[in-house]
């Protein structure tokens, strides 16, 4: 019987907490609010469903549905089961995101790794395959070992050498959900979580650089690749990623003969044109590589800094590369007649912040007055 075809009485009997938990962080709710907004259920209520203490009432889930906008059939559980001890994501700063916009990220990821393990009912997705190291980097895991699991990735992967031509595009291919969407979270940076089934990437939607966009997506892939979920939330961490987001980007071999040895705008900005690269990470690349001494890097930074290009540098390079995978495969499902609507009626998925997760507006005809 699908999720669908239950009613309240068969909702509560199947209730998972973790259902009550993650709609109300979607909405940004604590237990406290989420009470002021049903009218009728007390927080200390609240509490006790989503600690498993007690189960709500047919009539309560309704209450419940309206207030979270969610379906009723969201509340029962999913025939597969979340990561144990929740999802855990790699947030670029824990000091600069509350925990309640963490909380909100996180809930909309679990939703898009649900869509994508409704839609694997029906369409076959690539395979995930993802290089993970094991067991996970250390703190003292230096820069050279580093730069070799970047280098092995892209052989892994059978990327040629030079220019990656769309890296969103690379991950999606092994099996790396991708997604980005604006929910309003601006403190909140690309992340990324490592569910074992299917990893999912998350970038800003509000971030329009291509070459940002395109590092933002190798650094998380960095993560995936390197760290375990306990790792989350370090600087050493968030160092490492961007380590391994350079070394991916631009291979040592393929690019140190053409980075400059001083602040050349002309050949970086040739360069960030070749590489789809920003000015900055081309620096970085150039001091990490000992093409650029100390000196003339951070001349360098102070020229970028001078001319106001740390916030806006020159170059457009179009449009930051866009996921594609679920959007594809919910086209491929609908060729078959299966409709999107009913993919998220079997899952019991909110079909707005579907929508959100896909940046698919509603594909209704309008009427127009």
């Amino acid at each position: 019987m699908s999720h669908v075809e239950l009613d309240a009485a068969d909702i509560a009997a199947l209730f998972d907490r973790n259902r009550l938990r993650i709609a109300r962080e979607l909405r940004g709710l604590t237990q406290v609010e989420l009470a002021r907004e049903t009218g009728s259920v007390t927080s200390a209520s609240v509490s006790q469903f989503e600690n498993g203490h007690t189960r709500p009432s047919g009539a309560t889930l309704r209450r419940l549905s309206v207030a979270l906008r969610v379906p009723l059939s969201f509340f029962a559980a999913p025939a597969r089961p979340p990561q144990p001890g929740g999802a855990t994501g790699f947030f670029r700063s824990l000091r600069s995101t509350s925990p309640r916009d963490r909380h909100q990220a996180l809930a909309y990821v679990q939703l898009a790794r649900e869509l994508a393990l409704e839609v694997e009912k029906f369409v076959a997705l690539p395979e995930l395959d993802l290089p993970r190291v094991q067991p996970p980097v250390t703190e003292e895991t230096d820069s050279a070992e580093i730069e070799t699991l970047a280098q092995e990735t892209r052989k892994h992967w059978g990327i040629p050498p030079g220019p990656i031509n769309d890296v969103i595009r690379t991950v999606e291919r092994h099996g790396i959900i991708t997604v980005r969407f604006l929910v309003g979270l601006e403190k909140v940076d690309a992340f990324s979580v490592n569910f074992p089934d299917r990893p999912i990437i998350a970038l800003s939607a509000d971030k329009n650089s291509r070459d940002r966009s395109r590092f933002d997506a190798a650094h998380e892939l960095g993560h995936l690749v390197m760290h375990g979920n306990e790792q989350a939330g370090t600087k050493q961490t968030e160092d490492q990623a961007h380590a391994f987001a350079s070394a991916f980007l631009m291979p040592a071999d393929d690019i140190r003969d053409e980075l400059p040895s001083r602040a050349d705008w002309p050949t970086l900005l040739y360069l960030k044109e070749k590489w789809h690269a920003s000015i900055a990470s081309l620096i970085v690349r150039a001091r990490r590589l000992n093409v650029m001494d100390e000196k003339a890097y951070t001349q360098a930074w102070k020229a970028l800094s001078a001319r106001g290009w740390r916030k806006k540098e020159p170059g457009n390079l179009g449009k930051p590369e866009a996921p594609v995978l679920l959007r594809r495969a919910l086209d491929v499902a609908e060729e078959y007649g299966i409709l999107f609507t009913k993919i998220l009626e079997q899952g019991g998925l909110p079909e707005n912040d579907i929508r959100i997760i896909l940046d698919r507006p509603e594909d209704r005809p309008r009427v127009e007055i």
